[in-house]
């Protein structure tokens, strides 16, 4: 069985105006094996001195944290307005500064929720622009020694992140991959476990997270869950994952809040063409699976703004749980 470092994304902690250096101290205390700065040194601080990424990348060998850095984007427009966006520089900036503190991939992500809107292009239109950008980028990333690990997040289903890499010619081990967000993938009307295992051969790094999938009135409600607590199977996951043989680093990354999905809305479910019948059925499993787990009392929705009173616990909580389910899977192999 491949190495598993547990470890936590520092979106985690981030009601607590940590620097970096104070949330690999907290992640070391707490007992993780290390961190994932997603948003990697946000564009409004402007560029990072060197000797600061120098001393950070030090202070975590010191703590024997593993780092990965994040800060890319692979949609070269302005989500809210469609407008055209250069990402090539961000890119090569967050690309620089991952060589420079020995990271080898760098997390991307764009936003997303494009399909909730009706007035958006088709997502045909997105992946184009998606594909044409990240060509661009393939000689500068390599060149760096990194792999942008397109997020599972809310742009793109796993059925098009694998279009999106067959249009860019990619195959897994180059420079483009996966950063497997395990919940997200409920808010995109897909079944976790079926998912990671779509993608599985690209995934260079993980945002591990639990959630639930409920009825909400005439729609469906993805919300977040403590991690062994809702119906995301992540111990089937890790070991779809541990089977591709690779180290990899489970980065845990909760937070509070819900997402509604209007299924009840046939325009909104066609813009999901790829999925078959029976991931419908996995789905309404896993609904009913939480609904269960609601009426009693064991699982409840948190709200965004609940979360800085909780986090700290939460977090501590998620990296006791998924390290048990480590040891679990190395024991059972």
């Amino acid at each position: 069985m491949p190495g598993f470092k547990v470890g936590i994304d520092s979106y985690c902690l981030q009601p607590l105006g940590l620097s970096h250096f104070q949330v690999l101290d907290w992640a070391a205390r707490n007992g993780a094996e290390g961190v994932q700065f997603s948003e990697g040194w946000p564009e409004e601080k402007g560029d990072p001195d060197p000797g600061l990424l120098d001393d950070l990348a030090a202070q975590a060998r010191d703590m024997r944290l593993y780092l990965e850095w994040g800060g890319g984007q692979h949609i070269p427009l302005d989500l809210t307005t469609n407008a055209p966006k250069d990402i090539f520089d961000s890119n090569r900036r967050a690309a620089e500064q991952a060589r420079r503190l020995g990271a080898s991939t760098v997390r991307s992500c764009s936003g997303g929720l494009m399909r909730w809107k009706e007035e958006n292009p088709p997502t045909e239109a997105y992946l184009q622009e998606a594909a044409r950008a990240l060509r661009e980028q393939e000689s500068m990333l390599r060149d760096n020694g990194v792999v942008l690990a397109v997020e599972t997040h809310f742009e793109f289903t796993t059925f098009e992140l694998l279009r999106l890499f067959e249009m860019c010619g990619a195959s897994p081990g180059g420079v483009f991959g996966v950063c497997l967000d395990t919940m997200n993938l409920l808010t995109m009307l897909e079944d976790p476990l079926s998912a990671a295992g779509r993608v599985r051969d690209w995934v260079v790094t993980t945002h591990v997270k639990d959630g639930g999938l409920m009825h909400y009135d005439i729609n469906m409600l993805s919300f977040t869950a403590p991690a062994g607590r809702g119906v995301v199977d992540l111990a089937g996951i890790l070991k779809l994952l541990s089977e591709t043989g690779r180290p990899l680093n489970l980065t845990i990354e909760d937070h509070g809040g819900s997402f509604l999905l209007p299924v009840s809305n046939r325009s909104f479910l066609k813009k999901f063409p790829d999925m078959p019948l029976e991931e419908w059925d996995l789905l309404l499993k896993l609904v009913a699976g939480t609904e269960k787990r609601l009426k009693a009392g064991e699982l409840q929705v948190l709200e965004r703004e609940d979360w800085p009173e909780v986090c700290e616990d939460r977090v501590r909580e998620d990296i006791r749980t998924v390290r048990d389910i480590v040891l679990r899977l190395r024991f059972s192999a």
